[in-house]
C-alpha cells in the first residue's frame, strides 16, 4: 500500500524469490524413525514419542534437490546426526530427494570416507531412478556395492537387522 501497486508487487516478487532461494539452500534432514510393530517410517516427533529408534541404526531423509549449493549444508546436517546419535550405519533415505547433482555426489563420496574413517558406514535406499543412475557412475557406488544400497528403506532396515543380529550371535 505505501509503494504502490506495482512497486509493492515487485517487492512481494523479490521477497518470494529470497525465501525460495533461502529453502533450496538449507533443505530440511529429517531423522526417521519406525511405527511400532510396523514397517511404517516417520520424521521423529513429539507426536509419536514411542517411535522405535532401531539400534546403531541412523535413517535420516533429506527433502529436496542436492545440488552444489547445497550440499555441504545437507552433509553437515547429517554428520551433526551421527555425532548425536552415534550409528553403526547412517541410512540415507533417498525418498524426498527429487534429484541429485554430481557436485553434489562429490560431496556426499567425501562424507562417506569422512564417517566410515569414524567407524559409520553410509547405506543408501529409496533412491529415484534417476538419482540412481547418477550415484552408479560413481566411485561411491564401487565402494558402497549392492550390499549397501537398498530399492526400499524397509529392506535395508531388515538388511541391517539381520546383519547386526547375526553379529550377536557370534559374538
Amino acid at each position: 500500500m505505501v509503494l504502490g501497486t506495482l512497486k509493492g508487487i515487485l517487492v512481494a516478487i523479490v521477497l518470494s524469490l529470497a525465501g525460495l532461494i533461502a529453502l533450496a539452500n538449507n533443505p530440511r534432514v529429517s531423522e526417521i524413525r519406525r511405527k511400532r510393530g510396523t514397517n511404517v517410517f516417520r520424521p521423529v516427533s513429539p507426536e509419536h514419542p514411542d517411535d522405535e529408534q532401531i539400534p546403531g541404526l541412523l535413517i535420516a531423509r533429506p527433502e529436496g534437490r542436492i545440488y552444489f549449493g547445497n550440499a555441504a549444508r545437507v552433509v553437515e546436517k547429517l554428520q551433526v546426526l551421527a555425532h548425536e546419535t552415534s550409528p553403526r550405519v547412517l541410512l540415507l533415505d533417498g525418498s524426498a530427494i527429487p534429484g541429485l547433482e554430481y557436485t553434489s555426489l562429490k560431496v556426499l563420496d567425501e562424507a562417506e570416507e569422512r564417517l566410515r574413517a569414524a567407524g559409520v558406514e553410509i547405506w543408501l535406499a529409496s533412491l529415484n531412478p534417476e538419482a540412481l543412475e547418477l550415484v552408479r557412475r560413481t566411485p561411491l557406488a564401487e565402494r558402497l556395492g549392492r550390499e549397501r544400497m537398498y530399492q526400499t528403506v524397509e529392506q535395508a532396515v531388515a538388511a541391517y537387522e539381520e546383519r547386526w543380529a547375526a553379529a550377536e550371535r557370534t559374538s
